[in-house]
C-alpha cells in the first residue's frame, strides 16, 4: 500500500473515531457515572468521602481531564453545590452536626459530562447539642403555630445556656410579618426563655431602565424569617436536656397561618424527633441543623 493510502487510511479512522465521540457526546453523557460515595470519616463539621471514578465514553485520545462535583440534590434537576475536586476523594467542612445530607456526586470535563451518581443518605456526628421538635398542631393551616422543642447537651462538656441561640425558621406568608410569641409551659420555666422575631425582606427588582437601586418586593411576597430562643441562663451537664419548652405563635389579627412552606415545619407525628430544619448555635459557632438540606 503506498503511504498515500496509509495516511488516508488513518485519516479516515481517526475522523471515525471522532464522529463516535461526537455522537455519543450528543445522544447522551460522554463520561461514565462515577460510584456512589462513600464515607471514610464522619466528623461534627465535616465528612471525607470517596467514589469510584468516572472514564471517558469513546476515543481515550479525546480525554481531557475529570472534574468531580460533590451534590445535594434539592429536587428535580436542583442541588446544592457542596465542593468541587481533580481527585476521587473530598473534605467537606462548614455542614452543621448532627445534621442529615443527601450527597452524589458529577463528573464534568471540557466537552464532557457524567450523570449524577446515586446519592447517600448521611448524618454528621453530633455536636455539643441538639435540638429535638415535637410539633403539638396536627392542622398545618389555621391560626396558630404550636410546637415543643428541647436542647439536649451531646458533647462531653457543661453546657451554659447563655450561649446558646436556637432558630425555628418560617416563611411569612402574604408579606404579613406580624407575629405574637408565647412560651406556655417550659420544663425550666418559660422565664428562663426568652423569643425574638426575626426576618429579612428580600430586595425586589429595580424600576424598569433606572439604575436605582432594588426596592421593596411585590407586595405578598413570602418574607423569610425566624423565631429565635436564647435562654437567661443556666447550665447543663453532659446528657442532659432543659426538658420540654411549649412555645405558641399567632398573628396580631388571629387569621389563618399555612405553616407547610415553613421550612422548619414536620407534619404532626406524636413523636419527638431531631428537626433538622431547627438550627442550633453555641457562641456563634453552628452546632445542629442546617436549612439548606
Amino acid at each position: 500500500m503506498s503511504a498515500r493510502r496509509v495516511t488516508a487510511a488513518v485519516t479516515v479512522a481517526a475522523l471515525a473515531s471522532l464522529l463516535a465521540v461526537n455522537a455519543a457526546r450528543a445522544d447522551g453523557p460522554a463520561i461514565s457515572t462515577p460510584g456512589a460515595p462513600t464515607v471514610v470519616a464522619n466528623g461534627p463539621h465535616q465528612l471525607t468521602l470517596s467514589w469510584t471514578p468516572s472514564k471517558w465514553i469513546g476515543d481515550p485520545a479525546a480525554e481531557q481531564p475529570i472534574n468531580y462535583e460533590v451534590q445535594a440534590p434539592l429536587g428535580p434537576n436542583t442541588y446544592r453545590w457542596l465542593g468541587t475536586t481533580l481527585d476521587t476523594t473530598i473534605t467537606l467542612t462548614d455542614l452543621a452536626p448532627g445534621t442529615t445530607y443527601r450527597i452524589a456526586v458529577a463528573a464534568r470535563a471540557l466537552g464532557g459530562y457524567s450523570d449524577s451518581s446515586p446519592a447517600i443518605t448521611v448524618r454528621t456526628a453530633s455536636g455539643r447539642a441538639t435540638v429535638s421538635y415535637l410539633n403539638l398542631d396536627w392542622s398545618p393551616k389555621n391560626n396558630q403555630i404550636q410546637y415543643s422543642l428541647q436542647v439536649t447537651n451531646t458533647g462531653t462538656g457543661s453546657l451554659d445556656l447563655s450561649t446558646v441561640r436556637v432558630r425555628y425558621h418560617l416563611r411569612f406568608g402574604g408579606g404579613n410579618t406580624s407575629l405574637v410569641t408565647n412560651c406556655d409551659w417550659a420544663a425550666l420555666g418559660c422565664d428562663q426563655v426568652r423569643q425574638t422575631v426575626q426576618f429579612f425582606i428580600p430586595p425586589g427588582p429595580p424600576p424598569s431602565g433606572t439604575p436605582t437601586p432594588p426596592g421593596y418586593p411585590i407586595p405578598g411576597t413570602p418574607v423569610p424569617g425566624w423565631v429565635e430562643l436564647t435562654f437567661t441562663g443556666g447550665a447543663l451537664a453532659p446528657g442532659e436536656s432543659t426538658g420540654p419548652i411549649q412555645l405558641r405563635h399567632h398573628r396580631h389579627s388571629w387569621s389563618d397561618i399555612d405553616e407547610r412552606d415553613d421550612p422548619s415545619w414536620l407534619a404532626a407525628t406524636s413523636q419527638w424527633t431531631e428537626n433538622g430544619r431547627i438550627t442550633l448555635d453555641v457562641d456563634g459557632v453552628r452546632e445542629f441543623g442546617d436549612t439548606n438540606t
